[in-house]
């Protein structure tokens, strides 16, 4: 007997091909048989009217700490992920020298918004180097499979120290003893390396993180120690329209060290890009530029979000109006009281007040226009960002000004219903043509971090949801391939992607028609009870990891079969 036997269902088997009326077996970890399946299982799984497909893989997360002390990886688990790539951007949490453990905590929280204090109390720490890390990882009961890359910020503080700070560049004998231990994480299991580019990384100081101004010289050599060994994927958060100029001449630079590293490595390349309002056609560039790297042998792979990057405002957490001295006394209140106050006439009138003076709001987190600002009341996440879901036309629906309809939206929902302010990728025709493209990746849905500020991990059932089922933008073979077996393939994860016989059994059961997004809630289930968003689906059948059932009609089960994956 077999294991578990999955029957009639649609297999979409991740290489693209259309799906097919067949059966699935699995014995232990793995796929023993996809076709017409004779013998019997111990578990016997109906999947008449339901989409079988590999389990997915989330190529950009930032679960480098939360896996520590949430095995199981909420909310991904929830929305068919079965593996997750973590240290992306730069920043992970080795190699590090005893006693500076707190100063990587400190820049995660800077860089990701994860509490330093949260991690520094839920790693159990005592690694140094890379595969130490991963090692110490690899002892914990993990529910999803988990791969990591070694990150540059803390590469370089191991290496240098507070000179990794500066804009000098590194010493011979530094850019050496970098590569060497690049080397060496992925000889001990790491699926690459990560660096950040971006002028927006910073460490609590405010100076850019620690290979911000790496020169090409020390990217070519750690690129070299991938080559070396004829793996591992390059990750970057580059410094694409950023202090640009008309001639984009950052942006130009940053092509062109990516595409001489790739080729002069052999090695892939995988760099976030999002379309943004402020650089209106700066996406579309970025893919002519791509394509013609591409041609001259550069294995270039750029990744995006397959919606809108964006700040969940509410109740529950942050407001558009916290940086308001009025509001500001608000923040940190339990919920009842927050709507205590609100529901007080002279309360909100005095909050109304202060939110709609002119020229009061200030910092990053104050949104600009409120026709940009979209309604995401409790129950379902639709992420509609047509005009008339806007804050402004509540407004004028309810004859008020914005804040107050804030307010009396608020007031409407329990303070559960929330608002959605995309910051990036805000044109979903952009995003439309950027994930059609053949040589772009989905990702970028930077799963455990911004914790109490974004929540973008249910990416992948809005994908399905949204552009496939609804849309029809793409078919179901080729979406289900882009989150399966191309992740795969580019971080070089063997065995996992695709449904075929002596694959690893990384399986989805799920119903198409009726995946469903539930709408973002905080929770504080974090060490020291710190705060977090997390979003549930529905749709969900079961969720298999390395053959044992992980998610089962949308609830997670006891077991907690995953384990650190390593490269090919």
């Amino acid at each position: 007997m077999h294991d578990i036997v999955i029957r009639n269902g649609e297999v979409a088997d991740g290489t693209g091909a259309a799906p097919r009326r067949a059966d699935v077996a699995v014995d232990g970890d793995r796929i023993a048989a996809v076709g017409a399946v004779t013998g019997r299982g111990r578990r016997e799984i109906d999947a008449t009217g339901r989409l079988v497909t590999p389990g997915f893989i989330d190529v950009h997360t930032h679960l480098d700490a939360q896996l520590f002390w949430d095995p199981a990886a909420t909310p991904s688990c929830h929305h068919g992920v079965t593996t997750v790539v973590m240290g992306n951007c730069g920043v992970t949490f080795a190699p590090v020298r005893p006693g500076q453990e707190g100063y990587l905590a400190a820049m995660m929280e800077s860089v990701e918004d994860i509490p330093a204090d949260t991690i520094m109390a839920g790693l159990d720490w005592g690694w140094e180097t890379y595969g130490d890390y991963l090692k110490s990882l690899g002892r914990r009961e993990l529910g999803v499979n988990a791969g990591g890359l070694i990150g540059h910020c803390a590469l370089r503080h191991y290496v240098m120290g507070e000179r990794s700070l500066a804009e000098d560049p590194a010493t011979d004998e530094d850019v050496a003893a970098m590569a060497a231990l690049v080397g060496e994480a992925v000889d001990a299991g790491a699926l690459g390396f990560s660096t950040s580019r971006t002028f927006l990384h910073t460490v609590p100081d405010g100076r850019p993180v620690p290979g911000t101004h790496a020169r090409p010289a020390e990217l070519d050599a750690i690129a070299g120690a991938l080559a070396a060994r004829g793996r591992g994927t390059f990750q970057v958060v580059p410094r694409i329209g950023e202090r640009d100029g008309a001639e984009r001449r950052n942006s130009v630079a940053e092509m062109a060290w990516m595409e001489e590293v790739s080729r002069a490595s052999g090695r892939p390349l995988a760099f976030s890009i999002m379309q943004s309002d402020r650089r209106p056609g700066l996406w579309s560039w970025v893919m002519e530029q791509t394509a013609a790297a591409r041609a001259r042998g550069a294995d270039l792979r750029p990744m995006t979000a397959v919606r809108g990057s964006a700040i969940v405002y509410g109740l529950v957490g942050r407001t558009p109006y916290d940086t308001l001295p009025g509001w500001a006394e608000l923040v940190g209140r339990p919920l009842a009281e927050r709507l205590a106050a609100l529901s007080d006439e002279a309360t909100r009138a005095r909050l109304i007040e202060e939110a709609e003076r002119p020229s009061t709001l200030s910092g990053p987190l104050a949104p600009k226009d409120p026709a940009k600002i979209y309604l995401m009341p409790p129950g379902s996440a639709d992420y509609d960002v047509s005009a008339g879901n806007s804050l402004a036309a509540e407004a004028a629906r309810r004859g008020v000004g914005p804040a107050e309809a804030f307010i009396g939206y608020c007031l409407q929902t329990g303070g559960l219903g929330l608002l959605y302010y995309p910051v990036l990728n805000q044109d979903l025709g952009a995003v439309a043509q950027m994930i059609t493209n053949p040589d772009v990746v989905i990702g970028v849905a930077d799963a455990g971090a911004h914790v109490a500020l974004t929540m973008d991990a249910g990416n992948s059932t809005y994908f399905l949801r949204h552009w496939v089922r609804d849309q029809g933008l793409l078919d179901v073979g080729r979406a289900i391939r882009k989150l399966t077996l191309e992740a795969a393939d580019l971080w070089g994860i063997p065995g996992r992607g695709v449904l075929a016989p002596g694959a690893f059994a990384d399986v989805n059961i799920l119903d198409l028609d009726g995946l469903h997004l539930h709408t973002p809630e905080m929770v504080a289930d974090f060490p020291l009870g710190a705060q977090r968003f997390t979003q549930r689906a529905r749709g969900y059948d079961y969720t298999i990891v390395n053959g044992r059932i992980l998610v089962e009609h949308d609830e997670l089960t006891e077991a907690r079969p995953g384990r650190v994956v390593t490269p090919v």
